[in-house]
């Protein structure tokens, strides 16, 4: 069953599309089937009227004899009332109509925002991720630092997918380098794929740039920010998946500092999950030094040391990530009839929602 929260959403996001629209911008593909189909239905009625109206005019068994009313008794006022539900149902018309008519638009550009965040994954590969993590509930194939850092990626991936967000996600890999594996998208099945496909043994084991150079992996994914235009825009985030094992703080003439204030500064936190079984916070050769440095951005710093901590690292970075995105949108020949259906069905529920609900609406004054 779907859930009622992603049918709020879902009516919720229809009737955003909808009030963007501008009459001017639609263009109708079956406007003469609407307009046939509408004669007939208001042919249909008005045989129905005048059928029902001769077959009054002769007295039988089924009519009903009242006493006069008298004059001095003052009809209500809100006798008209009980035609509310049958107003309700005729206003629902139009609109039924006009998505009947299938309304597209031929080319629009729209600004919308979603909740949801730009959220770029780092995942090391490096060789110092060979050591052991006991996990069950992440089941990696292996229970290796790596294959634990891939199974909690693909966990925060499915706590997103099964939220409310529409997030753009990004997969960095990296050791001694760092590789684009999957750029910004909301194609989540893709990346889940990538994830499956760098876990493989082989692969992993195929992966020469054994080293670790997280600031090299810092860099990559603020120029991904940069290459999507997104540096500027709201709702970025980092995420690092890693054993921490890294010392280094100077890539290319640039320090660990100049890149996380540049991460401040454009509003890019990073959050780092510190895979190592049976370590503490402060356990970890460089466990000060990269605390320090995503915190610095915003972020946040995690000693996942076994699986419930990682497990609860992972949920909390979903819990804090709810945010929102502002996205530009270009579509062309697109349909456009969800929202006049909508709230035609809306106001037809509405209308039998009275008519049966309420006894008013039912009665005669």
């Amino acid at each position: 069953m779907v859930p009622l929260r992603e049918i709020l959403i879902a009516i919720q996001g229809t009737m955003a599309e909808w009030s963007r629209l501008r009459w001017d911008d639609l263009h109708f593909a079956e406007a003469p089937t609407a307009l046939l189909l509408l004669a007939v239905l208001l042919a249909v009625t008005l045989l129905l009227l005048l059928a029902r109206r001769l077959r009054l005019q002769h007295a039988g068994r089924r009519h009903v004899t009242l006493p006069a009313i008298l004059p001095v008794m003052l009809r209500s006022t809100l006798s008209a009332s009980r035609h509310t539900a049958f107003l309700v149902f005729l206003l629902g018309v139009p609109f039924f109509a006009v998505a009947l008519g299938d309304p597209r638009t031929s080319f629009t550009r729209e600004d919308v925002t979603y909740p949801g965040r730009r959220i770029a994954i780092l995942i090391d590969s490096s060789g110092s991720m060979v050591l052991r993590f006991n996990s069950s509930m992440t089941r990696p194939q292996d229970g290796r630092a790596f294959y634990t850092a891939v199974a909690a990626a693909e966990h925060f991936m499915e706590l997103r997918m099964n939220g409310p967000y529409r997030d753009l996600i990004g997969l960095i890999q990296y050791g001694s380098e760092a590789y684009v594996l999957t750029p910004f998208t909301t194609d989540y099945e893709n990346i889940l794929l990538s994830l499956k496909l760098i876990s493989n043994p082989r692969d992993w084991g195929g992966f020469r740039d054994g080293g670790t150079t997280i600031i090299r992996a810092l860099d990559q994914s603020t120029e991904l920010f940069k290459t999507f235009n997104f540096r500027n825009a709201s709702g970025n985030l980092i995420v690092i998946f890693s054993d921490a094992n890294d010392g280094v703080e100077v890539f290319r003439g640039r320090t660990l500092d100049e890149i996380t204030a540049e991460a401040r500064e454009y509003e890019i936190p990073v959050y780092m999950v510190r895979i190592a079984f049976d370590k503490d916070v402060g356990e970890g050769q460089f466990d000060q030094l990269w605390k320090m440095a995503v915190e610095r951005t915003g972020g946040r710093f995690y000693a996942a040391s076994d699986e419930s901590t990682l497990v609860s690292a992972v949920n909390e970075i979903d819990r804090l990530s709810a945010g929102r995105i502002d996205v530009r949108h270009y579509s062309s020949d697109r349909p456009r009839f969800s929202g006049y259906a909508l709230i035609a069905v809306g106001l037809w529920l509405l209308a039998g929602g009275l008519k049966l609900g309420f006894r008013s609406f039912q009665t005669f004054p």
